[in-house]
């Protein structure tokens, strides 16, 4: 096994052992809300030294509040009971603690994430990443029933104008806010990022490392998947968008290459796969350990080669698959 599979086992049996240690939080949640994991857990790829990005998803309530939004079923004290047993089973796993203090450990309702949809308040109040996270790099930790629900309502909401478009529809609202999620983690890198001392220079380094592996796969693996199925169909259905949230993102690389009609891609494609996982194999350290590879100007220059040559890669891979089309063409310009 390589890798990357290896990592896929070790994170669904990491997972299983979690929801095991979740009863509490699962009868809770029961029909109400779904949890879910982000991050290296969302993407199936998990090592040793990951943390674990969860948010809790609830299904509206049908109460419309003063601003219009309906809240979740699940209710504010259920809401900390579950967040406690989550707490203390990853705790008890020995998983590192959620980050930013549980910061980012947040309950929306699933009305939040689609009322939101291209108003200003979709960034103030973080929905616009939580949602974007849930449809490109997800996977259900609690509730599957109702993960698959309020996904579903969410890519309805993107899908609003298919009933006039069914025979040539192109998810331009879902690709524009995909690509505006990936210019925004570039532009928080920049913004975040500390030039010196050495120290915080080399963990910039390899911030910008895993910026331009794991988060351009998320969001072009998803980009690409659309793109093929564009120029398959020539339309792109609900049902098509489902099926790719249903893929990791390099689930969805090993989907095209397994495609007949996008032939002349399959050698990059396999490139771009034979490059993900040695950035896998690169990151399977803890970060002490890496910022302390950083600081060698040597080891640092090897491995941000080998990042631009990778975002060389899905180039190429998207220039191939869009070949001209109109999809393409509102993806470029």
């Amino acid at each position: 096994m390589g890798e990357l599979a290896d990592r896929r086992a070790a994170t669904a049996k990491r997972s299983t052992k979690l929801r095991g240690r979740l009863k509490a939080a699962n009868r809770l949640a029961k029909g109400k809300a779904c949890v879910y994991a982000t991050g290296s857990f969302g993407r199936c790829e998990a090592s040793n030294h990951s943390d674990l990005d969860l948010f809790i998803l609830g299904k509206r309530d049908g109460k419309p509040g003063p601003d219009g939004k309906e809240g979740s079923l699940l209710k504010r004290l259920d809401e900390i009971c579950i967040k406690a047993d989550l707490i203390e089973a990853t705790r008890g796993l020995k998983i590192p603690e959620f980050s930013g203090d549980g910061r980012y450990l947040a309950h929306y309702s699933v009305h939040e994430f689609t009322k939101t949809l291209g108003t200003p308040e979709d960034d103030v109040t973080n929905t616009f990443t939580a949602r974007l996270l849930l449809l490109l790099e997800s996977r259900p930790l609690l509730e599957p029933a109702v993960y698959r629900a309020v996904t579903e309502e969410v890519i309805n909401a993107y899908w609003r104008d298919y009933e006039d478009h069914k025979g040539d529809f192109i998810p331009a609202f879902l690709a524009n806010d995909i690509l505006r999620l990936w210019r925004t983690f570039c532009v928080n890198y920049e913004a975040r990022t500390e030039r010196v001392p050495a120290a915080e220079k080399a963990k910039g380094k390899l911030k910008n490392y895993k910026l331009k592996h794991s988060r351009l796969l998320t969001c072009y693996s998803a980009l690409l998947y659309l793109l093929a199925i564009y120029g398959i169909k020539r339309t792109v259905r609900p049902s098509d968008a489902m099926a790719m949230i249903s893929l990791t993102p390099t689930q969805r690389v090993e989907w095209l290459g397994g495609q007949p009609s996008l032939a002349r891609a399959h050698g990059k494609l396999n490139e771009l796969l034979g490059q993900y996982e040695r950035f896998l194999e690169a990151t399977n350290a803890d970060e002490k350990e890496l910022v302390r590879r950083f600081k060698n100007k040597k080891t640092s220059e090897s491995y941000m080669s080998a990042a631009y040559k990778f975002g060389d890669l899905v180039f190429d891979v998207l220039t191939s698959i869009g070949n001209g089309n109109r999809f393409h063409r509102l993806l470029v310009v």
